[in-house]
Protein backbone atom coordinates (compact mmCIF):
# COMPACT_ATOMS: atom_id res chain seq x y z
CA UNK A 1 0.00 0.00 0.00
CA UNK A 2 1.42 3.41 -0.92
CA UNK A 3 1.50 6.47 1.35
CA UNK A 4 -1.30 8.35 -0.37
CA UNK A 5 -4.12 6.18 1.06
CA UNK A 6 -2.59 6.44 4.54
CA UNK A 7 -2.54 10.24 4.41
CA UNK A 8 -6.11 10.21 3.09
CA UNK A 9 -7.11 8.01 6.00
CA UNK A 10 -5.62 10.46 8.50
CA UNK A 11 -7.50 13.39 6.95
CA UNK A 12 -10.73 11.39 6.80
CA UNK A 13 -10.42 10.32 10.40
CA UNK A 14 -9.70 13.87 11.52
CA UNK A 15 -12.87 15.21 9.93
CA UNK A 16 -14.99 12.31 11.12
CA UNK A 17 -13.55 12.45 14.62
CA UNK A 18 -14.48 16.13 14.89
CA UNK A 19 -18.05 15.45 13.84
CA UNK A 20 -18.22 12.42 16.14
CA UNK A 21 -17.04 14.57 19.04
CA UNK A 22 -19.73 17.13 18.32
CA UNK A 23 -22.34 14.38 18.15
CA UNK A 24 -21.19 12.89 21.42
CA UNK A 25 -21.57 16.19 23.26
CA UNK A 26 -24.69 17.39 21.50
CA UNK A 27 -27.63 18.55 23.57
CA UNK A 28 -30.90 16.71 23.13
CA UNK A 29 -32.94 19.80 23.94
CA UNK A 30 -35.96 20.03 21.70
CA UNK A 31 -35.50 16.51 20.38
CA UNK A 32 -38.69 14.66 19.55
CA UNK A 33 -39.55 11.88 21.96
CA UNK A 34 -39.70 8.29 20.78
CA UNK A 35 -43.08 7.27 19.47
CA UNK A 36 -43.85 10.67 17.99
CA UNK A 37 -45.47 10.85 14.56
CA UNK A 38 -42.83 10.51 11.86
CA UNK A 39 -42.68 14.15 10.61
CA UNK A 40 -42.37 15.45 14.18
CA UNK A 41 -39.77 12.86 15.05
CA UNK A 42 -37.64 13.59 11.97
CA UNK A 43 -37.86 17.31 12.67
CA UNK A 44 -36.49 16.65 16.13
CA UNK A 45 -33.67 14.50 14.76
CA UNK A 46 -32.74 17.24 12.29
CA UNK A 47 -32.69 19.87 15.02
CA UNK A 48 -30.49 17.67 17.19
CA UNK A 49 -28.09 16.95 14.33
CA UNK A 50 -27.77 20.62 13.41
CA UNK A 51 -27.19 21.54 17.07
CA UNK A 52 -24.41 18.94 17.11
CA UNK A 53 -22.66 20.58 14.14
CA UNK A 54 -24.13 18.90 11.08
CA UNK A 55 -25.37 21.02 8.22
CA UNK A 56 -29.10 21.37 7.69
CA UNK A 57 -28.57 20.24 4.09
CA UNK A 58 -26.92 17.00 5.20
CA UNK A 59 -29.72 16.30 7.66
CA UNK A 60 -32.33 16.94 4.97
CA UNK A 61 -30.54 14.65 2.50
CA UNK A 62 -30.19 11.92 5.12
CA UNK A 63 -33.78 12.02 6.34
CA UNK A 64 -35.70 12.88 3.17
CA UNK A 65 -37.97 10.00 2.22
CA UNK A 66 -37.43 8.15 5.51
CA UNK A 67 -40.08 5.60 6.41
CA UNK A 68 -40.95 3.32 9.28
CA UNK A 69 -40.19 -0.28 8.29
CA UNK A 70 -42.56 -2.78 9.98
CA UNK A 71 -40.23 -5.65 9.02
CA UNK A 72 -37.50 -4.10 11.17
CA UNK A 73 -39.81 -4.02 14.18
CA UNK A 74 -40.79 -7.61 13.52
CA UNK A 75 -37.14 -8.68 13.48
CA UNK A 76 -36.43 -6.69 16.63
CA UNK A 77 -39.27 -8.39 18.49
CA UNK A 78 -38.31 -11.88 17.35
CA UNK A 79 -34.53 -11.96 17.57
CA UNK A 80 -33.13 -15.44 17.18
CA UNK A 81 -30.83 -17.01 19.73
CA UNK A 82 -28.16 -19.67 19.53
CA UNK A 83 -29.68 -22.98 20.55
CA UNK A 84 -27.07 -25.08 18.80
CA UNK A 85 -24.20 -26.67 20.64
CA UNK A 86 -20.69 -25.38 20.10
CA UNK A 87 -19.79 -28.34 17.91
CA UNK A 88 -22.94 -27.96 15.80
CA UNK A 89 -22.41 -24.24 15.28
CA UNK A 90 -18.64 -24.24 14.84
CA UNK A 91 -18.62 -27.17 12.41
CA UNK A 92 -21.18 -25.34 10.27
CA UNK A 93 -19.53 -21.91 10.37
CA UNK A 94 -15.86 -22.93 10.30
CA UNK A 95 -16.25 -24.93 7.12
CA UNK A 96 -13.58 -26.00 4.66
CA UNK A 97 -15.08 -23.68 2.05
CA UNK A 98 -14.83 -20.69 4.35
CA UNK A 99 -11.31 -21.61 5.42
CA UNK A 100 -10.24 -21.85 1.77
CA UNK A 101 -11.81 -18.50 0.90
CA UNK A 102 -10.30 -16.96 4.02
CA UNK A 103 -6.83 -18.12 3.04
CA UNK A 104 -7.36 -16.70 -0.45
CA UNK A 105 -8.55 -13.35 0.93
CA UNK A 106 -5.62 -13.10 3.31
CA UNK A 107 -3.28 -13.68 0.36
CA UNK A 108 -5.18 -11.30 -1.94
CA UNK A 109 -5.11 -8.45 0.58
CA UNK A 110 -1.79 -9.32 2.20
CA UNK A 111 -0.58 -5.72 2.07
CA UNK A 112 -3.77 -4.41 3.72
CA UNK A 113 -3.71 -7.07 6.44
CA UNK A 114 -0.05 -6.21 6.96
CA UNK A 115 -0.94 -2.56 7.57
CA UNK A 116 -3.70 -3.61 9.97
CA UNK A 117 -1.30 -5.69 12.04
CA UNK A 118 1.46 -3.08 11.91
CA UNK A 119 -0.83 -0.20 12.94
CA UNK A 120 -3.30 -1.93 15.23
CA UNK A 121 -1.61 -5.14 16.32
CA UNK A 122 -4.46 -7.34 15.05
CA UNK A 123 -3.46 -10.48 13.08
CA UNK A 124 -5.02 -11.24 9.70
CA UNK A 125 -6.81 -14.32 10.99
CA UNK A 126 -8.71 -12.39 13.65
CA UNK A 127 -10.05 -9.84 11.15
CA UNK A 128 -10.73 -12.42 8.43
CA UNK A 129 -12.69 -14.66 10.82
CA UNK A 130 -15.05 -11.82 11.72
CA UNK A 131 -15.31 -10.95 8.01
CA UNK A 132 -16.37 -14.53 7.29
CA UNK A 133 -18.70 -14.92 10.26
CA UNK A 134 -20.52 -11.63 9.66
CA UNK A 135 -21.09 -11.62 5.89
CA UNK A 136 -19.28 -14.53 4.22
CA UNK A 137 -16.57 -12.10 3.12
CA UNK A 138 -19.09 -9.52 1.94
CA UNK A 139 -21.43 -11.84 0.08
CA UNK A 140 -24.39 -11.44 2.48
CA UNK A 141 -24.63 -7.92 3.89
CA UNK A 142 -28.38 -7.53 4.42
CA UNK A 143 -31.10 -5.91 2.32
CA UNK A 144 -32.73 -3.48 4.78
CA UNK A 145 -32.50 0.22 3.96
CA UNK A 146 -30.10 1.43 6.67
CA UNK A 147 -31.63 4.88 7.08
CA UNK A 148 -35.15 3.46 7.44
CA UNK A 149 -33.98 0.75 9.84
CA UNK A 150 -32.38 3.31 12.15
CA UNK A 151 -35.32 5.72 11.92
CA UNK A 152 -37.63 2.85 12.82
CA UNK A 153 -35.58 1.70 15.80
CA UNK A 154 -34.82 5.22 17.06
CA UNK A 155 -38.50 6.15 16.88
CA UNK A 156 -39.56 2.92 18.59
CA UNK A 157 -39.62 3.27 22.38
CA UNK A 158 -38.01 -0.08 23.11
CA UNK A 159 -34.35 1.03 22.81
CA UNK A 160 -34.23 4.60 21.47
CA UNK A 161 -31.15 5.46 23.54
CA UNK A 162 -29.19 2.88 21.52
CA UNK A 163 -30.37 3.77 18.03
CA UNK A 164 -30.82 7.55 18.12
CA UNK A 165 -27.02 8.16 18.26
CA UNK A 166 -26.64 5.74 15.35
CA UNK A 167 -29.09 7.78 13.29
CA UNK A 168 -27.17 10.97 14.08
CA UNK A 169 -23.94 9.25 13.06
CA UNK A 170 -25.56 8.22 9.78
CA UNK A 171 -26.18 11.91 9.08
CA UNK A 172 -22.44 12.48 9.62
CA UNK A 173 -21.68 9.77 7.07
CA UNK A 174 -24.07 11.36 4.58
CA UNK A 175 -22.43 14.76 5.09
CA UNK A 176 -19.00 13.30 4.34
CA UNK A 177 -20.29 11.50 1.24
CA UNK A 178 -19.70 8.00 2.66
CA UNK A 179 -23.30 6.83 2.41
CA UNK A 180 -26.31 7.30 0.13
CA UNK A 181 -29.33 7.17 2.45
CA UNK A 182 -31.74 6.26 -0.33
CA UNK A 183 -29.85 3.17 -1.51
CA UNK A 184 -27.60 1.97 1.30
CA UNK A 185 -28.66 -1.40 2.65
CA UNK A 186 -27.48 -3.58 5.52
CA UNK A 187 -28.73 -5.56 8.49
CA UNK A 188 -32.13 -4.91 10.10
CA UNK A 189 -30.50 -3.29 13.16
CA UNK A 190 -28.49 -0.79 11.12
CA UNK A 191 -25.16 -2.59 10.81
CA UNK A 192 -23.38 -1.77 7.56
CA UNK A 193 -20.87 -3.43 5.31
CA UNK A 194 -18.60 -6.42 5.06
CA UNK A 195 -17.84 -6.53 8.79
CA UNK A 196 -21.28 -5.28 9.90
CA UNK A 197 -20.55 -2.18 11.97
CA UNK A 198 -22.93 0.48 13.24
CA UNK A 199 -22.64 4.07 11.94
CA UNK A 200 -21.31 5.50 15.21
CA UNK A 201 -18.41 3.03 15.19
CA UNK A 202 -17.76 3.64 11.49
CA UNK A 203 -17.58 7.39 12.12
CA UNK A 204 -15.19 6.89 15.03
CA UNK A 205 -12.99 4.10 13.71
CA UNK A 206 -13.46 4.23 9.94
CA UNK A 207 -10.29 4.06 7.84
CA UNK A 208 -10.00 4.87 4.14
CA UNK A 209 -7.97 1.85 3.10
CA UNK A 210 -8.10 2.30 -0.68
CA UNK A 211 -7.29 6.02 -0.78
CA UNK A 212 -10.47 7.25 -2.48
CA UNK A 213 -11.24 9.77 0.26
CA UNK A 214 -14.20 7.84 1.67
CA UNK A 215 -14.91 5.03 4.11
CA UNK A 216 -17.10 2.51 2.33
CA UNK A 217 -17.43 -0.75 4.23
CA UNK A 218 -19.93 -2.15 1.73
CA UNK A 219 -17.83 -2.06 -1.41
CA UNK A 220 -14.23 -1.61 -0.30
CA UNK A 221 -12.52 -4.62 1.28
CA UNK A 222 -9.43 -2.55 2.24
CA UNK A 223 -11.70 -0.09 4.06
CA UNK A 224 -13.47 -2.96 5.83
CA UNK A 225 -10.24 -4.70 6.85
CA UNK A 226 -8.54 -1.62 8.27
CA UNK A 227 -11.68 -0.32 9.95
CA UNK A 228 -12.21 -3.70 11.61
CA UNK A 229 -8.60 -3.72 12.77
CA UNK A 230 -8.93 -0.22 14.22
CA UNK A 231 -12.18 -1.16 15.97
CA UNK A 232 -10.78 -4.41 17.39
CA UNK A 233 -7.78 -2.52 18.76
CA UNK A 234 -10.17 -0.12 20.49
CA UNK A 235 -11.86 -3.06 22.22
CA UNK A 236 -8.58 -3.81 23.99
CA UNK A 237 -6.79 -6.33 21.77
CA UNK A 238 -3.16 -6.59 22.91
CA UNK A 239 -0.52 -6.90 20.22
CA UNK A 240 1.43 -10.15 20.16
CA UNK A 241 -0.76 -12.07 22.62
CA UNK A 242 -2.95 -15.11 21.89
CA UNK A 243 -6.72 -15.05 22.22
CA UNK A 244 -7.61 -18.74 22.47
CA UNK A 245 -5.62 -21.97 22.49
CA UNK A 246 -6.95 -25.50 22.15
CA UNK A 247 -5.88 -27.83 24.95
CA UNK A 248 -6.37 -31.39 26.12
CA UNK A 249 -7.43 -32.02 29.70
CA UNK A 250 -6.76 -34.88 32.15
CA UNK A 251 -9.63 -36.91 33.62
CA UNK A 252 -9.48 -35.07 36.92
CA UNK A 253 -9.32 -31.32 37.45
CA UNK A 254 -10.92 -28.76 39.76
CA UNK A 255 -13.73 -28.46 37.22
CA UNK A 256 -15.53 -25.86 39.33
CA UNK A 257 -12.79 -23.42 38.34
CA UNK A 258 -13.53 -23.86 34.65
CA UNK A 259 -15.31 -20.98 32.93
CA UNK A 260 -14.68 -17.29 33.36
CA UNK A 261 -13.41 -15.33 36.37
CA UNK A 262 -11.40 -18.17 37.90
CA UNK A 263 -8.48 -15.88 38.72
CA UNK A 264 -6.07 -18.50 37.41
CA UNK A 265 -3.22 -18.13 34.96
CA UNK A 266 -2.62 -20.39 32.00
CA UNK A 267 0.45 -21.75 33.78
CA UNK A 268 -1.71 -22.86 36.70
CA UNK A 269 -3.75 -25.03 34.33
CA UNK A 270 -0.60 -26.35 32.65
CA UNK A 271 0.71 -27.39 36.08
CA UNK A 272 -2.52 -29.33 36.66
CA UNK A 273 -2.01 -31.36 33.50
CA UNK A 274 -3.76 -29.25 30.88
CA UNK A 275 -1.70 -29.48 27.69
CA UNK A 276 -1.74 -27.07 24.70
CA UNK A 277 -2.22 -29.00 21.47
CA UNK A 278 0.40 -26.87 19.75
CA UNK A 279 2.84 -27.41 22.62
CA UNK A 280 3.28 -23.65 23.12
CA UNK A 281 3.35 -22.65 26.79
CA UNK A 282 4.84 -19.20 26.25
CA UNK A 283 1.64 -17.54 27.50
CA UNK A 284 1.80 -19.32 30.86
CA UNK A 285 2.08 -16.00 32.70
CA UNK A 286 -1.13 -14.59 31.24
CA UNK A 287 -4.53 -14.89 32.83
CA UNK A 288 -6.09 -18.01 31.38
CA UNK A 289 -9.56 -19.45 31.67
CA UNK A 290 -10.35 -23.08 30.95
CA UNK A 291 -13.38 -23.06 28.65
CA UNK A 292 -15.36 -26.27 28.10
CA UNK A 293 -18.19 -25.48 25.66
CA UNK A 294 -19.66 -28.99 25.96
CA UNK A 295 -18.21 -30.14 29.23
CA UNK A 296 -15.02 -31.92 30.24
CA UNK A 297 -15.40 -34.64 27.57
CA UNK A 298 -15.76 -32.23 24.64
CA UNK A 299 -13.46 -29.63 23.05
CA UNK A 300 -11.37 -27.63 25.52
CA UNK A 301 -9.67 -24.24 25.26
CA UNK A 302 -7.66 -21.79 27.30
CA UNK A 303 -8.91 -18.26 26.66
CA UNK A 304 -6.62 -15.28 27.22
CA UNK A 305 -7.35 -11.58 27.89
CA UNK A 306 -7.60 -10.92 24.14
CA UNK A 307 -10.67 -13.17 24.09
CA UNK A 308 -12.54 -10.32 25.78
CA UNK A 309 -12.70 -8.47 22.46
CA UNK A 310 -14.85 -11.30 21.10
CA UNK A 311 -17.29 -10.85 23.97
CA UNK A 312 -17.39 -7.12 23.20
CA UNK A 313 -18.14 -7.83 19.53
CA UNK A 314 -20.88 -10.39 20.26
CA UNK A 315 -22.08 -11.59 23.64
CA UNK A 316 -23.08 -15.08 22.51
CA UNK A 317 -20.69 -17.62 24.04
CA UNK A 318 -21.17 -20.02 21.13
CA UNK A 319 -20.57 -17.32 18.49
CA UNK A 320 -17.51 -15.86 20.21
CA UNK A 321 -15.83 -19.17 20.89
CA UNK A 322 -16.46 -20.24 17.29
CA UNK A 323 -15.10 -16.96 15.91
CA UNK A 324 -11.99 -17.19 18.08
CA UNK A 325 -11.42 -20.81 17.03
CA UNK A 326 -11.98 -19.81 13.39
CA UNK A 327 -9.23 -17.20 13.70
CA UNK A 328 -6.75 -19.80 14.96
CA UNK A 329 -7.59 -22.05 12.01
CA UNK A 330 -6.88 -19.21 9.61
CA UNK A 331 -3.53 -18.75 11.37
CA UNK A 332 -2.61 -22.41 10.82
CA UNK A 333 -4.06 -24.35 13.76
CA UNK A 334 -5.41 -27.86 13.05
CA UNK A 335 -9.05 -28.85 13.27
CA UNK A 336 -10.19 -29.24 16.85
CA UNK A 337 -10.58 -32.49 18.71
CA UNK A 338 -14.31 -33.11 19.04
CA UNK A 339 -13.95 -35.51 21.95
CA UNK A 340 -16.99 -37.46 23.10
CA UNK A 341 -19.26 -35.00 24.91
CA UNK A 342 -21.99 -36.27 27.17
CA UNK A 343 -25.50 -35.96 25.80
CA UNK A 344 -26.92 -32.51 26.45
CA UNK A 345 -30.48 -31.35 26.98
CA UNK A 346 -33.03 -30.50 24.33
CA UNK A 347 -34.91 -27.20 24.38
CA UNK A 348 -37.76 -28.30 26.62
CA UNK A 349 -35.46 -30.13 29.01
CA UNK A 350 -33.27 -27.04 29.29
CA UNK A 351 -36.28 -24.93 30.20
CA UNK A 352 -37.26 -27.45 32.88
CA UNK A 353 -33.69 -27.34 34.20
CA UNK A 354 -33.69 -23.53 34.27
CA UNK A 355 -36.99 -23.54 36.13
CA UNK A 356 -35.55 -25.95 38.72
CA UNK A 357 -32.37 -23.89 39.06
CA UNK A 358 -34.44 -20.75 39.53
CA UNK A 359 -36.44 -22.53 42.26
CA UNK A 360 -33.13 -23.31 43.99
CA UNK A 361 -32.42 -19.57 44.09
CA UNK A 362 -30.12 -19.22 41.10
CA UNK A 363 -30.35 -16.26 38.73
CA UNK A 364 -30.56 -17.84 35.29
CA UNK A 365 -32.24 -14.87 33.62
CA UNK A 366 -35.01 -15.61 31.17
CA UNK A 367 -36.29 -19.19 30.94
CA UNK A 368 -35.33 -19.52 27.29
CA UNK A 369 -33.79 -22.95 26.84
CA UNK A 370 -30.32 -21.44 26.33
CA UNK A 371 -27.25 -22.61 28.23
CA UNK A 372 -26.01 -19.07 28.70
CA UNK A 373 -23.60 -17.67 31.25
CA UNK A 374 -26.05 -17.48 34.15
CA UNK A 375 -27.33 -20.99 33.56
CA UNK A 376 -23.80 -22.39 33.21
CA UNK A 377 -22.80 -20.81 36.54
CA UNK A 378 -25.87 -22.26 38.22
CA UNK A 379 -25.22 -25.69 36.70
CA UNK A 380 -21.66 -25.66 38.02
CA UNK A 381 -22.81 -24.77 41.53
CA UNK A 382 -25.41 -27.51 41.59
CA UNK A 383 -23.00 -30.05 40.11
CA UNK A 384 -20.52 -29.21 42.86
CA UNK A 385 -23.20 -29.44 45.56
CA UNK A 386 -24.27 -32.84 44.27
CA UNK A 387 -20.73 -34.16 44.06
CA UNK A 388 -20.74 -34.27 40.26
CA UNK A 389 -17.86 -33.00 38.05
CA UNK A 390 -18.67 -29.28 37.96
CA UNK A 391 -17.87 -28.62 34.30
CA UNK A 392 -20.94 -26.45 33.59
CA UNK A 393 -22.40 -28.82 30.98
CA UNK A 394 -26.11 -29.53 31.52
CA UNK A 395 -26.96 -33.22 31.15
CA UNK A 396 -29.98 -35.49 31.70
CA UNK A 397 -28.12 -36.91 34.72
CA UNK A 398 -28.03 -33.48 36.35
CA UNK A 399 -31.67 -32.83 35.52
CA UNK A 400 -32.60 -36.15 37.08
CA UNK A 401 -30.48 -35.48 40.17
CA UNK A 402 -32.30 -32.17 40.72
Amino acid sequence: MNKEPCMSAVKTLSRLALLASLLATATTAGAAECGADLPTFLSGIKAEAVAAGASADAADRALSGAQIDPKVLSRDRAQGVFKQTFLEFSQRTVSKGRLDIGAQKIKQYADVFGVAEQKYGVPAGVIAAFWAMETDFGAVQGDFNTRNALVTLANDCRRPELFRPQLLALITMVEHGDLDPATNTGAWAGEIGQVQMLPKDIVKFGVDGDGDGHVNLKKSSPDAILTAGHFIESLGFTRGQPWIQEVTVPESLPWEKAGFDSGMKAGDWFALGVVPRDGDKSAAGLEGELVLPQGRKGPAFITYPNFNIYLEWNQSFIYTTSAAYFATRLMGAPALLKGDPELGLNDEQMKVLQTKLQAFGHDVGKIDGILGGGTRDAVQKEQQRLGMPADGWATPALLQAL
